[in-house]
């Protein structure tokens, strides 16, 4: 397949065309089949967070003398942003959470029971709020300058991977109640790539081994094999059905970022709630930086903080849901005969999620990598002040517009798409265009209050 053709499916030419790249890149798949090199990879994770876990216990507390911080907020948060938009859930594949849990797993020190009805039919609703508390303590009490308070965030989120893989066999918590997984998934939807299988070829099979498991090796760790994935949302791309598999059905396919967004049309409720919690925790976020911050009295107490940005974080979330909701009657339709039940706005308003979230978590980074090096040196020792370096200050705004209105035109494709797509002659112009308007709206929000979130800067 030629560049041109590459690029086209890239841009949505061609929304039904994938490119395996498996067929085009055969160490890809030999790299996922070989289980040893990715337990090695592993491995190096497990012990990178054991250091960011000893080191913010134990280690120096005041932020600028241990690297804890920009490990956890600047390095893995950002890396781990990017890897949605081209790996999907990949980085689930090797996440050190549920590490020590197969260890126990493996040891016999576990107590297996079914997983039961209310984690499968309630977990998400849990693994949304677990997302939200964690961007409330990240705000509201200043985790990301406290070593300690970063390594007991991630201890707890270790601690319930390890519970839970000691009450249910294979990784329950990462299937229904990781926080971390949830919006990972749900922005996967906007991946340029997707782990698929062959379903034609899995008509035949008898053995199912890619759920199972067979000769030892253990089946697919969140219960889904290649044979039930339709979607990004639940999949770790762990690469264990690609060895299981002998009809050589599991494929990692390029495709258009918009093509699991117009198939899907917001159905899953997974979006239609991670969906207006990002949007609102962004523009809470970027109003906190500059305005209540810049207002807060000089003696103000933990609980006032706590207490103010609260409020922000709702305020913004009933504002976001009530606006993806006013989107829909706007819509006209949000109900099809096929699929059910959807939700338009929300597949439109994830390129904006995912862009307000890497512009807090690139900041971030562009502003602390500055100071990684003799924070470095301070924690050890040594004297590497010649070190640091300056972003300058026109890099921020320029990167951040570029996300923004990049983010802003993929939502006005997206609902392009449906509109004369699925929804060819239910929506009519008039509609179309008050759409189109609640999208910029959302656009020039961003724009007015991202000035807010350079005060810190």
């Amino acid at each position: 397949m030629g560049l041109k053709r590459v690029i086209g499916i890239f841009f949505d030419q061609y929304p039904n065309e994938r490119l395996d790249l498996f067929q085009a890149f055969p160490a890809l798949k030999q790299i996922l089949q070989r289980r040893k090199l990715h337990a090695s990879i592993r491995t190096i994770g497990d012990v990178v967070f054991t250091f960011i876990i000893l080191s913010g216990l134990f280690g120096p507390q005041d932020p600028h003398e241990n690297i804890v911080i920009f490990l956890s907020w600047g390095l893995w948060w950002p890396s781990m942003v990017l890897s949605w938009f081209f790996v999907g859930r990949m980085w689930c594949g090797f996440c050190p959470f549920p590490g020590l849990g197969r260890v126990l797993q493996r040891l016999g020190w576990v107590r297996y029971r079914p997983v039961p009805r209310w984690l499968q039919k309630y977990g998400i609703y849990w693994a949304v709020f677990l997302f939200a508390v964690i961007i409330w303590l990240e705000e509201s009490m200043g985790i990301k300058e406290s070593p300690r308070a970063t390594a007991l965030l991630i201890l707890a989120i270790l601690g319930g991977a390890t519970f839970f893989s000691i009450l249910y066999p294979l990784q329950a918590w990462c299937r229904y109640l990781c926080p971390m997984g949830r919006i990972t998934g749900v922005a996967s939807t906007m991946s340029m790539t997707e782990f698929r299988p062959d379903h034609s070829i899995c008509k035949g099979c008898t053995s199912f081994a890619c759920k199972r498991g067979r000769d030892g090796q253990r089946g697919c760790p969140v219960y889904l094999g290649a044979f039930g994935v339709t979607n990004n949302l639940d999949c770790l791309i762990c690469g264990r059905c690609v060895s299981l598999c002998d009809k050589n059905s599991p494929r990692i396919n390029f495709r258009s970022p918009f093509a699991e967004l117009l198939i899907s049309k917001g159905r899953y409720i997974t979006c239609s709630y991670i969906i207006p919690l990002l949007l609102a925790s962004q523009l809470a976020r970027f109003m906190d930086a500059g305005i209540l911050k810049a207002f807060e009295p000089a003696d103000y107490s933990t609980v006032y903080r706590m207490a103010m940005f609260s409020g922000l974080l709702l305020f913004w979330f009933v504002m976001t849901v009530m606006f993806l909701k006013l989107g829909a009657k706007v819509f006209g339709t949000t109900e099809d005969e096929l699929f059910g039940r959807f939700s338009p706005m929300v597949p439109v308003f994830v390129p904006t999620a995912f862009a307000g979230e890497l512009v807090c978590r690139l900041n971030y980074a562009l502003h602390e990598a500055q100071f990684f090096f003799p924070t470095l040196g301070r924690q050890f020792g040594l004297d590497l002040s010649s070190w640091e370096f300056h972003v300058p200050f026109w890099i921020y705004p320029l990167l951040d517009l570029f996300l923004v209105i990049s983010s802003v035109a993929a939502g006005l494709h997206v609902l392009h798409r449906l509109v004369y797509g699925d929804f060819y002659g239910l929506v009519s112009p008039l509609r179309h265009r008050l759409c189109e308007l609640l999208v910029y709206g959302m656009g020039a929000t961003y724009i007015i209050l991202l000035p807010f979130w350079y005060a810190p800067i």
